[in-house]
């Protein structure tokens, strides 16, 4: 930066921006001699633009290329205040720092410090919601954000765009094909938003604009299941040559002998098989962390022989940690849901025919089939009785049929596995 400084007079400045103004009033260019550029010196100027809004700017070198800095619009940034931001530019350049990137860093903390980044009012909204759901729903929720809005994350909510909500939608539809994630990651956007125009962050909400972008799907009366012993024990049988990680292949067992939610397998704690020696194995799960949350009492899932025997065996390898089936890349988390859903829609190739879900079906409708007890079936999936009386005895008047279920379920299984009849 050559040449003397604080060259101007404020008197100056405003007879500058007049005639600027006048020549873009007349559409005319500068008269010889004259320029839209006034300098004070030490690389500061003031320009007024196409607009005729007076800016000032600070033209300074930073890695062998020329770059200016907006230090402001006058006369909002006054003479004296544009001098001062000239000075942080001299100041910056001296500490080694990229004056512009400097500046971007600053806000970007004073961001954060205000609570109004994506990431943080995410957060404060996940919080007031959790008292009305289940932990399941609050994981699977926190999850969904977690993995497919990470590029929202520093940005304040004021400053997302519809194409940036719009273009996170799109990816979760064309590359990960689940439109039902998509579906709900919108959700979940939209109420993030909402929150954050209730707190006086943001005024619209982008993600509105995003539904468009789902493909609309015709309802189905029930979601896609097997429901014959054959074709369940070719599951199992091709799950078990598959190239899985152990913690998958070991969750999609879980799944597939209790006929319990997707969610709850996941996120399975060892502190909830304390019973697994039991004459009587059972696998407790907090009423927390089940779908339904208006019961007193926790969900009881009995354990056929087989599968508990194979929890054993799974216990004395992978026992020591919190999580029944820790992720591979941060073992202090547990697997994720779309593990299990890519095994059956891409690696057993099961897309529309079944799903993890599907076991659920698969059960309900065999178990009934065979002549168990409707109300035991309903219990042993934690579903919502009709009957109140049902409901009162929910706890455990029907343990031995679901015993004798749990173990038919299981026997039957292991023989479809084996490729009997």
């Amino acid at each position: 930066m050559a040449g003397g400084i604080d060259k101007l007079s404020v008197k100056e400045v405003d007879a500058h921006v007049k005639e600027a103004r006048g020549w873009l009033a007349a559409d005319v260019r500068p008269p010889e001699g004259k320029s839209w550029k006034l300098s004070d010196g030490g690389g500061l100027f003031l320009t007024v633009t196409p607009a005729g809004t007076p800016v000032w700017r600070v033209k300074y070198r930073f890695g062998g290329k020329e770059r200016l800095f907006a230090a402001g619009t006058y006369p909002q940034i006054g003479l004296q205040a544009a001098r001062l931001a000239r000075a942080r530019v001299k100041d910056d350049l001296g500490k080694g720092r990229d004056p512009v990137q400097a500046r971007r860093v600053s806000r970007a903390a004073a961001v954060t410090s205000a609570g109004t980044t994506f990431e943080s009012v995410a957060a404060a909204w996940l919080e007031k919601s959790r008292p009305g759901w289940s932990q399941a729903h609050f994981d699977t929720t926190a999850e969904t954000l977690e993995r497919y809005a990470k590029s929202l994350r520093g940005f304040p909510v004021a400053e997302i765009t519809d194409p940036m909500v719009g273009t996170l939608i799109e990816r979760v539809v064309v590359e990960r094909e689940s439109i039902d994630t998509a579906r709900k990651l919108r959700q979940s956007l939209a109420g993030i938003f909402r929150y954050a125009m209730a707190r006086g962050f943001c005024t619209r909400n982008p993600a509105e604009s995003s539904r468009e972008l789902i493909p609309r799907q015709r309802k189905k009366g029930r979601r896609p299941a097997l429901e014959e012993f054959a074709a369940l024990g070719d599951i199992l049988r091709k799950a078990s040559a598959a190239n899985l990680s152990s913690a998958v292949r070991m969750a999609h067992r879980l799944c597939a002998f209790t006929a319990a939610r997707v969610g709850n397998v996941i996120a399975a704690e060892w502190a909830e098989f304390a019973e697994l020696d039991a004459e009587v194995p059972t696998w407790v799960i907090p009423r927390a962390k089940m779908k339904a949350q208006d019961r007193h009492h926790d969900h009881r899932v009995i354990l056929g022989p087989a599968i508990a025997d194979e929890l054993r065996a799974w216990r004395r390898v992978n026992g020591s940690g919190r999580w029944l089936f820790p992720s591979l890349t941060d073992p202090s988390e547990h697997i994720v849901s779309e593990s299990l859903s890519k095994l059956y829609r891409v690696t057993l190739g099961l897309k529309d025919k079944h799903t993890p879900h599907g076991w659920r079906a698969a059960f309900a409708t065999l178990a009934k089939e065979n002549k168990f007890d409707p109300d035991a079936v309903e219990m042993a999936l934690d579903h919502v009785h009709a009957s109140e009386i049902v409901r009162a005895y929910d706890r455990g008047a029907r343990l031995p049929e679901r015993v004798r279920l749990a173990h038919w379920w299981c026997e039957q299984l292991v023989r479809a596995e084996r490729g009997a009849a």
